[in-house]
C-alpha cells in the first residue's frame, strides 16, 4: 500500500512538474545598461553640437529645449535597462505614457538606444543643412551596422522598433507645448510690440532685430516652477551714485579699456565663454554640452549613467533657459549699449561681441537682466557638481585651436567657478552689467536643483 502510495504521488508530482514547466515563461536575462560603454550617447551629444551650430533658428533656447528632449527620449528607451537602479520619469508628467518594452524577451539596450537618438534627430532637426544631415546618415548607418553585425536579427528588429517608438512618444508630447515646439520655425513674433519707456528694451544697434522669443517664458518645464525668479533689477537711475550708473560705467570702462588693448586676460574671458555667434560657435547653451562631452571621456561613465548625466544637463539647460527668458521679458531691461548711449553721453559706444572684421559689433535681441550666460551656466553647474563633486580641476578645451579668437583652454577648481567666470564673461563683452550675471548665476542654480531633485531613483 505504502509502495503504491509513493509511486503515485511520484507520477503526480511528474505531471503536474511538466504541466508547469509547458505554463512558466521562459525568461530571458538582457544584459543591464551598465555593461555597456559611453560610446553612443558621446557620439550623438557630440554630433549634436554641430547641428545646432548650423542650423538656422537653433537659438540657445531652442537648442536647449531640442538637447532636453532627444536626451530625455534616450533615457526613457533604456531606463528598464538599468535593472532598477532607475526609475521611468513617464508617471512624473502629464499626459505622458510610454510603453514599457516587452516581457521576457531580448533586448540589446545599445541597439535600443542608438535608435531613440537616431529618431530624436531626424524629429527635432527636420530643417538642419544638407551636410549635416549628410552627417547624421553616416553617425547613423557606423553604429547601425557595427551594432547589427553582432546581435540576432530578431534581437535586432525588436531593440530598434521599441527605441523609435519611445522617440516618436516623447516627440508626440513634445508637440502638446505650443510655445515650445518647433520654435527653430519662429524665433520672434511680428506681432509683439515691446513696451516703451526709457528705462526698457528696444531693439539694438547694429541690426535692430525683432525680439527673440518673447513668449519663452511660457515654454512648459521640467522640473522648474514658475515662482523660479530672479530678485527685481536695479532700479533705473541716471544719477551717478546709483548701482545701475555704477555697473554700466564698470562695463563701459572694461570695454574700453579692452579697445585700448588693455586687460588681455578679460578680453581672454570674454572671447573663451561668447558662443553665440552663430555659425562661428556652437550656442551658450550648446557649450555646456561640449563641457559634459568632455567630462563624459574623462570619467568614462557606463551607458546609463553616460544617459543620465545628459538628460540631467539638458533639462537643467532647457528650464534654465524657460525661466530665465520668462525673467527677461518681464523686467524688459535695456541693455548697456543703449543705457551708455543715451544717459552716458557717448552715443558711438559698442561692445566688442561678434566682431564682423570691419569694425563692426553686435548686441544679443533681447533684455538684458537676467544674463542668459549666466543662468545656462548656473544650471548645468549643479549638475554637474553633484554628478562629480564640488571641487573638480577641470580644464576645458571647447575651443582649443580656433584661430578666430582666442579659445586657448582655461583652467578651473570648481564647476562653480566655471559658471562664475562663463556669468562675468558677458561684461567684458559690453552686453550685461553684473547685476545681470549676479541674477543670472543664482537663478540657474536653483533651476538646476530643480532637476536633480526629480525622482530618477
Amino acid at each position: 500500500m505504502n509502495k503504491f502510495y509513493l509511486f503515485f504521488t511520484s507520477a503526480l508530482l511528474f505531471l503536474v512538474s511538466c504541466q508547469q514547466d509547458d505554463d512558466i515563461p521562459i525568461i530571458v536575462e538582457s544584459p543591464g545598461t551598465a555593461q555597456y560603454s559611453h560610446k553612443i550617447p558621446l557620439t550623438w551629444n557630440q554630433l549634436f553640437l554641430e547641428f545646432e551650430r548650423y542650423s538656422p533658428g537653433y537659438r540657445p533656447p531652442v537648442s536647449a529645449r531640442n538637447h532636453a528632449y532627444i536626451n530625455f527620449m534616450a533615457y526613457e528607451a533604456v531606463v528598464h535597462g538599468s535593472r532598477g537602479r532607475y526609475n521611468s520619469l513617464a508617471h512624473f508628467f502629464d499626459n505622458l505614457t510610454i510603453e514599457s518594452p516587452e516581457p521576457n524577451v531580448e533586448y540589446n539596450w545599445e541597439i535600443v538606444l542608438n535608435a531613440a537618438y537616431a529618431r530624436g534627430f531626424e524629429l527635432f532637426f527636420p530643417v538642419a543643412p544638407s551636410q549635416q544631415q549628410f552627417q547624421l546618415l553616416d553617425v547613423s548607418h557606423a553604429l547601425r551596422s557595427e551594432l547589427q553585425s553582432r546581435s540576432e536579427p530578431e534581437v535586432y528588429q525588436r531593440s530598434t522598433e521599441y527605441g523609435r517608438k519611445v522617440a516618436e512618444t516623447i516627440y508626440d508630447w513634445s508637440q502638446e507645448d505650443h510655445w515650445g515646439h518647433e520654435a527653430y520655425l519662429r524665433n520672434s513674433d511680428p506681432k509683439y510690440i515691446p513696451p516703451f519707456g526709457q528705462e526698457l528694451w528696444k531693439p539694438t544697434y547694429p541690426d535692430f532685430l525683432p525680439a527673440l522669443l518673447p513668449h519663452w517664458g511660457k515654454v512648459r518645464t521640467f522640473a522648474a516652477l514658475s515662482t523660479d525668479k530672479a530678485p527685481p533689477p536695479p532700479p533705473f537711475s541716471t544719477h551717478p551714485s546709483s548701482r545701475l550708473y555704477t555697473e554700466a560705467m564698470e562695463t563701459r570702462e572694461l570695454v574700453n579699456r579692452i579697445k585700448a588693448g588693455e586687460h588681455a586676460e578679460d578680453y581672454w574671458i570674454a572671447e573663451f565663454w561668447s558662443d553665440d555667434c552663430p555659425i562661428l560657435t556652437f550656442t551658450p547653451a550648446g557649450r555646456w554640452v561640449s563641457i559634459t562631452n568632455q567630462m563624459v571621456g574623462i570619467e568614462r561613465l557606463d551607458m546609463m549613467e553616460t544617459v543620465l548625466l545628459y538628460t540631467k544637463v539638458g533639462m537643467a539647460l532647457s528650464d534654465a533657459g524657460v525661466r530665465c527668458w520668462g525673467e527677461k521679458y518681464e523686467y524688459n531691461c535695456l541693455r548697456p549699449i543703449d543705457y551708455i548711449r543715451e544717459y552716458m553721453e557717448d552715443p558711438s559706444w559698442n561692445t566688442v561681441m561678434c566682431p564682423d572684421g570691419s569694425g563692426g559689433y553686435y548686441t544679443p535681441n533681447f533684455p538684458s537682466y537676467p544674463s542668459g550666460h549666466a543662468t545656462f551656466g548656473g544650471a548645468a553647474a549643479v549638475v554637474l557638481a553633484d554628478t562629480f563633486g564640488d571641487d573638480y580641476t577641470f580644464t576645458d578645451r571647447s575651443h582649443e585651436g580656433r584661430t578666430e579668437f582666442r579659445g586657448a583652454p582655461r583652467t578651473f577648481q570648481s564647476f562653480e567657478a566655471m559658471a562664475v567666470e562663463n556669468g562675468y564673461s558677458r561684461v567684458p563683452l559690453g552686453v550685461h552689467i553684473q547685476a545681470d550675471s549676479d541674477a543670472g548665476l543664482n537663478l540657474g542654480q536653483i533651476v538646476g536643483q530643480r532637476v536633480i531633485d526629480l525622482p530618477w531613483q
